[in-house]
């Protein structure tokens, strides 16, 4: 067994070892592949799980999970590792894993940007929000604060400055925190806040707070809703313009069998649902139904509340955002797609009653007061910092201190890791039950007379989604039907039938009612029959049957003629 520990985060070598490990160890489960380079170069790994005693990855409904896409998020790659050990390890002794593991297929891709993890993983940490290619220009970054590590400690903090026009002042009752000065307010100290930083080119007077270099935000860079940058910020080019963002449009939609998605990110202690520019009011009603049941299952077992993007989790209250990962699976691909935030401090510390996004424009100054007691108290003071002197080079005597966001913020604290991970396998291995699953009903042959027999070929998804996934991929066509085949020796003719005939789609059971009130009536629309009539001159002559869906499995069988006897 790999030697894996969920108290830490591993940068890019030590995480490939790990994955390697893996798949020499559990080769029955596991095959690891490269899909795609990162802008650097690095290799995006991919986990393929699946007994493939039981048949190849293709054949099998899949579910996606992918993780770590913005480069300070570390948590999700942690995620799709502790996923990974907990099928491997719990396929013998947990029987929805082994029916999983059996009849399924994960594809889990733990680290898709490489390289802006190992920039946040580095002994002097750099914070960038995605790629490191630079965008939206080439050139040298522009004069003013360039946010790095000035002291060398490893940590990215706040520097306070005094300045009479500053806008912040020291709380009274607890000094440590900064409140908002008066509107009207004179004749105090006061301070101004900046990121942890060196300022280049400095005049002395002003402290231009220039964008990032490095500008991508490659959740912005996937096609559906794609923009440009003067109305989406990050979103490249064009449309996955970006190595990474490519290597999953490539690899998704040449996979077909894929079911569902989930983006693993941090943070906030959600689960979020498309649309991100639209309300509710745009999904087909069975797809929001759905959606609905699948997020109230994953809040029973996570305890994560499970929201619209559009509706609970929008950055600014009158703009939205376009391009992103799961908008995308769900519009283009036609599959239930989710996004995961990780950990929430709020909630760690004991606040309940919050707007994921509203609390960091405004919130009660008792929850500054909790958030401290929690960094105190549970943290070790590890998470908030108190003030310390520092001489700046260009802005000599400031104090540096204020939350450490990587530490306490961006990921769970090492300690508290593992514990935030085992939320997730549970709902995960039950959102992939819930796909569709094709299986063999029937299958029988009857002697006619002569040399004739009639074939008799019926299939049903037992899965709890029916075939297609969603309204969404049956409005866009996107999803063939069901296609059954017989395949003839030599010797043998179809007298009446196709060769292969495409029965359409088959429902599941997602559409049903809460209670079977009224005039409730269950068709067989789950099932579908095919039948031949074959010319086999001699006995013992071998049919084989195939029923295939993309997105169901396949399913097979070998039926023999045989005479009166």
């Amino acid at each position: 067994m790999p030697e894996v520990r969920f108290d830490k985060y591993y940068r890019y070598a030590d995480l490939t070892e790990i994955v390697r490990a893996y798949a020499r160890e559990f080769p029955q489960f596991l095959r690891l592949q490269s899909i795609g380079k990162s802008y650097e170069g690095r290799d995006i790994w991919l986990l393929t799980v699946t007994n493939f005693a039981t048949g190849d990855d293709v054949d099998k409904p899949a579910l996606w999970i992918d993780g770590n896409i913005h480069a300070t998020e570390l948590a999700p790659s942690s995620a799709c590792l502790y996923l990974l050990q907990t099928l491997v390890t719990g396929y013998g002794t947990q029987p929805e894993i082994a029916r999983c593991l059996d009849t399924r297929v994960f594809y889990i891709c733990p680290r898709v940007n490489p390289d802006g993890a190992e920039l946040a993983l580095a002994n002097k940490p750099k914070f960038i929000r995605s790629s490191t290619r630079p965008y939206p220009h080439q050139g040298e970054r522009e004069d003013g604060l360039v946010m790095t590590d000035m002291d060398g400690d490893g940590r990215i903090l706040q520097m306070r400055i005094l300045d009479p026009n500053g806008a912040w002042k020291v709380c009274p009752t607890e000094p440590r925190l900064l409140i908002p000065r008066e509107p009207t307010e004179t004749g105090g100290q006061y301070y101004r806040i900046l990121p942890e930083g060196e300022i280049e080119n400095y005049n002395g007077i002003q402290i231009d707070i220039p964008p990032p270099k490095e500008g991508l935000d490659l959740n912005r860079n996937f096609p559906s809703g794609w923009r440009q940058e003067q109305e989406q910020m990050g979103a490249g080019p064009y449309p996955a313009s970006e190595a990474e963002v490519r290597s999953l449009v490539d690899f998704i939609t040449s996979h077909l069998n894929i079911t569902g998605a989930i983006a693993f990110h941090t943070f906030s202690g959600v689960i979020l649902r498309p649309y991100s520019h639209q309300s509710d009011d745009e999904l087909p009603t069975k797809d929001l139904r759905v959606y609905q049941r699948i997020g109230d299952k994953a809040t029973e077992i996570t305890q994560y509340p499970a929201v619209s993007v559009f509706h609970e989790f929008r950055y600014d209250p009158k703009d939205f955002i376009t391009g992103a990962f799961d908008d995308w699976a769900y519009e283009h691909q036609g599959v239930f797609a989710w996004t995961v935030e990780i950990w929430s401090p709020q909630r760690q510390a004991g606040i309940k009653e919050y707007k994921f996004i509203d609390w960091y424009r405004e919130h009660p100054f008792e929850d500054d007061l909790t958030m401290l007691r929690w960094s105190d108290e549970v943290l070790g003071g590890k998470g908030y910092i108190d003030w310390y002197p520092f001489e700046h080079p260009q802005l000599g005597q400031v104090e540096l201190g204020g939350w450490d966001a990587m530490y306490a913020w961006s990921n769970p604290p090492p300690q508290f890791l593992e514990k935030e991970l085992a939320r997730f396998p549970e709902w995960l291995v039950w959102h992939l039950l819930i796909s569709p699953q094709l299986e063999i009903y029937e299958a029988s042959i009857s002697h006619l007379g002569g040399s004739n027999y009639r074939i008799r070929f019926a299939v049903q998804n037992t899965g709890w989604l029916p075939t297609y996934v969603t309204e969404r991929a049956m409005d866009k066509k996107l999803v063939r039907g069901c296609l059954c085949a017989i395949e003839l020796p030599e010797g043998a003719k179809l007298v009446t039938g196709k060769l292969r005939e495409d029965v359409g789609q088959l429902e599941g059971r997602a559409y049903q009612p809460s209670a079977p009130l009224r005039r409730q009536a269950d068709s067989t629309s789950d099932r579908a029959l095919v039948e031949w009539v074959v010319y086999a001159p001699d006995d013992g002559t071998v049919f084989k049957l195939t029923a295939r869906h993309d997105r169901a499995g396949v399913v097979n069988c070998q039926l023999s003629a045989i005479g009166d006897q």
